[in-house]
């Protein structure tokens, strides 16, 4: 299974650079059908044209639009949760054997640490980790320290809690993990060098686009594998150029 493994891993992660522009569509159980997610099927055929190297999606969508995505490469989305019950309590919703029967080549999971439900989490992922490497699965681990402040969901993206996210990911088996960027590329560099697996930013809630490509481009420059970015590609109104960009700046020359 390690040699099929590497070979779907491949298909993530261009083999020339060893970097990937994932665009994850996965919102609509935790968000419902916001812009940019309502026509999945246009949506989808942007992301095909852009040049994304991988999608993420739920097994819902990717069953209906497989005759889209029969040359993509494209993970399902394992856990959810929603805005109207614990939106940081992520459950398990498939099982890696499902994504095998569905036909796509790997598997995405989130994590939520700093919380009451950290442990149920990291269990998950543990658990789902050893199913993903004994069918030869790549596994992205997508992990981000989250707690409810004052009522509201938070973030926290200082170093210590985004390196301690990203290496709990390769201490658990994933192959790709997937944390909020540390701000700078000095405190995102600490996070990459603990981290024995490719690490990609999240593109984090929609905002001002030079900002988020700057980013991007100083990440790589610090050993980012590249980035996984969703409402900040979706919902442009150039989605197409979008990905053209970013794809520039991570497999640039």
């Amino acid at each position: 299974m390690k040699n099929l493994k590497q070979k779907r891993l491949n298909k993530i992660l261009n083999p020339k650079d060893r970097r990937t522009v994932i665009l994850p569509l996965d919102h609509g159980i935790s968000d419902g059908p916001i812009a940019g997610l309502i026509d999945m099927r246009n949506t989808l055929k942007k992301a095909i044209e852009g040049g994304v190297d991988t999608i993420i999606i739920h097994k819902g969508i990717y069953k209906i639009y497989r005759d889209l995505l029969i040359k993509k490469p494209v993970m399902i989305h394992i856990s959810a949760s929603t805005m109207f019950g614990e939106p940081l309590r992520k459950v398990i919703v498939t099982r890696p054997s499902e994504v095998i029967a569905l036909g796509a080549i790997g598997v995405s999971i989130h994590i939520n640490l700093a919380n009451e439900f950290e442990h149920e989490m990291i269990r998950d992922l543990g658990i789902i980790s050893g199913e993903c490497e004994e069918l030869g699965l790549p596994l992205l681990a997508m992990i981000y320290p989250r707690n409810r402040i004052n009522n509201k969901i938070v973030t926290f993206t200082d170093v210590e809690h985004v390196k301690h996210a990203a290496r709990l990911g390769a201490e658990l088996g994933a192959d790709i993990v997937k944390v909020p960027y540390t701000g700078d590329s000095k405190s995102f560099s600490e996070v990459v060098r603990g981290c024995p697996i490719p690490v990609v930013i999240a593109g984090g809630a929609k905002g001002d686009e030079k900002t988020m490509l700057k980013s991007i481009d100083d990440c790589i420059k610090v050993g980012a594998a590249g980035v996984s970015v969703g409402r900040n590609v979706f919902q442009h109104e150039d989605m197409v150029g979008m990905i053209k960009k970013v794809r520039k700046i991570v497999h640039q020359p």
